[in-house]
């Protein structure tokens, strides 16, 4: 399905990001991978390389999705180079997590850069190429906190909360211009992200989000595949993690009693 391909990878350097690349590349795509560091980029390119077939090409774009001049610059560069894209995946996002009261306006502003408008610039100046194609495909790596809220999450499930709202008007509007649109929501899965909140997150926001086992890093990335080749709108890794997004959408009741459950046994503990 992938093979000849011009696929676009934004957070493409590393975690969710590069692990799709590693797929995409064995299928026979040609990618272009979007990233603010350009040495972690750099470092992906010569691992990629490796597997890479005769006449496949991986170019690197350093670039801050959340600055929409530099995202064009970084699109029409990227038409030039390897030709208009076939399937854009708009993976760049970020995780901090705290109580509410004390996350900065700046975290809620920083978060909301990346991971909602760096979608949005990153598909407006994509769309424009699609349509020039006849054809194209968005891949809007969201979260399973864009559908169901977690403690400590404030700014980080706004954002997903609203990529989620995003990604739906998407899909109705581009649908009936050729142009299919996913929806990624995973859970926690192993990452450097993750590891990272390891080392500071609150006893609630761990309580609650065990709820949903972490995945592998290669099982999410292997579904999402699948899910792409299945033309699924809605991509939710793991079965655990869609049977209670499933409980939280029709029996919301239950899901807001069962996590104030985990947050009370939390507080008890410390008493």
């Amino acid at each position: 399905m992938f093979k000849g391909m011009v696929i676009v990878i934004t957070g493409g350097s590393s975690g969710l990001g590069k692990a799709l690349a590693q797929r995409f590349i064995k299928m026979g795509a040609n990618l272009a991978l979007i990233a603010r560091d350009a040495n972690k980029l750099a470092t992906v390119k010569a691992i990629l390389a490796v597997t890479c077939d005769a006449g496949q090409k991986i170019e690197i774009f350093p670039c801050d999705v959340s600055d929409y001049a530099a995202t064009e610059k970084t699109m029409n560069n990227i038409a030039d180079t390897l030709g208009l894209p076939d399937i854009l995946i708009n993976s760049a996002g970020i995780l901090k997590e705290g109580y509410f009261e004390n996350l900065s306006l700046n975290t809620f502003r920083e978060i909301m850069d990346i991971n909602y408008f760096g979608v949005i610039n990153c598909t407006k100046v994509t769309i424009p190429f699609f349509k020039q194609k006849g054809r194209g495909r968005i891949v809007n790596i969201s979260s399973l906190g864009g559908k169901m809220a977690s403690f400590g999450y404030s700014a980080y499930c706004s954002s997903k909360f609203a990529l989620v709202g995003l990604t739906e008007t998407m899909r109705m509007e581009f649908k009936p211009q050729g142009i299919k649109v996913h929806l990624v929501c995973p859970g926690e899965f192993e990452s450097a992200m993750v590891d990272d909140l390891n080392t500071y997150r609150t006893a609630e926001n761990l309580v609650v989000t065990q709820t949903v086992p972490v995945l592998p890093l290669d099982v999410v990335a292997d579904e999402i595949i699948k899910g792409i080749q299945k033309d699924r709108y809605l991509i939710i890794p793991g079965f655990t993690a869609r049977f209670l997004e499933r409980v939280s959408r029709f029996i919301p009741s239950l899901s807001r009693s069962i996590i104030d459950y985990k947050i009370r046994s939390v507080y008890e503990r410390a008493l």
